[in-house]
């Protein structure tokens, strides 16, 4: 065998063999991928409940997957199975945060229906009785009388924690707010979020208002006019305790509904 010809065999094998490693290294990763995938699934309560079906299917492929990889398969077959589980994962946790969505405007829906009704029945009393009455609920639901006005405050603990949903132990505040502005149609309100000093500033910027926009919603879902309603997020400003204990910062996550005077004055923003 000349000299020349022994070169270029070695060369032609050295491609083939980094080829092939290239090719495992490849499949190698697809299929650690596809692994960490799964068992993110089947360990989400949620994507069990939601989707069963794609689940299973994600760990029959990903066991396809481990079988050629182990034995007989080649590359291309090992990355073909990891990449079916993969999918097979994502479309579970898919159809798991469609679920969550539909379950969680059911629940709100049910929440509006049931307020709905209460507002109807309140209407049965008479409008003098209901003024006097809101008039002084509103007073001693009221944390401050300032001279912004009269300012209602909901905490932190009517909020899934890091979430803009309003709980249903939100609904009697909310309702005496919604019957007091029916009966006082020139009284406006400013909706204020607020959010302790812990983690991102953008983060608690957008949180404080999200959180305020909710109660907007629910209001104007009750048939206050939107136009009577602003709606500001004030982020980590204008703490009212200490962020450096657990109690302090509870405190500083709130919204504060401000109202206006009965000639529908309301004091400047902060």
């Amino acid at each position: 065998m000349s000299k020349g010809y022994q070169v270029a065999l070695s060369v032609v094998l050295s491609l083939a063999l980094g080829g092939c490693a290239g090719s495992q290294q490849a499949s190698n990763a697809a299929l650690e991928a596809a692994r960490a995938s799964f068992q993110s699934v089947k360990e989400n309560s949620n994507v069990l409940r939601s989707a069963p079906k794609d689940v299973i299917r994600a760990g029959e492929s990903l066991a396809r997957a481990d079988r050629l990889s182990n034995y007989w398969g080649s590359e291309a077959d090992v990355e073909h199975y990891a990449y079916l589980s993969q999918r097979y994962s994502a479309i579970a946790v898919q159809k798991s945060e469609l679920m969550l969505n539909q379950e969680r405007e059911a629940k709100l829906e049910l929440e509006r229906q049931r307020l709905q009704l209460a507002l109807r029945e309140a209407k049965m009393l008479s409008l003098q009785e209901q003024g006097s009455m809101l008039g002084d609920q509103m007073i001693s639901l009221a944390t401050t009388q300032t001279d912004r006005g009269l300012i209602i405050t909901l905490g932190d603990v009517l909020f899934d924690a890091g979430h803009a949903d309003l709980k249903a132990s939100a609904n009697r505040t909310v309702l005496k707010v919604v019957q007091f502005l029916q009966l006082n149609p020139r009284r406006i309100v400013r909706i204020e979020g607020y959010t302790d000093s812990s983690g991102d500033d953008a983060q608690n910027l957008e949180l404080s208002r999200a959180r305020a926009q909710a109660v907007a919603d629910v209001l104007t879902d009750l048939g206050v006019d939107s136009k009577r309603i602003s709606v500001k997020g004030l982020g980590e400003s204008f703490p009212v305790a200490e962020n450096a204990s657990f109690k302090g910062r509870a405190q500083n996550r709130r919204v504060e509904i401000v109202f206006s005077d009965e000639l529908g004055g309301l004091g400047e923003s902060r």
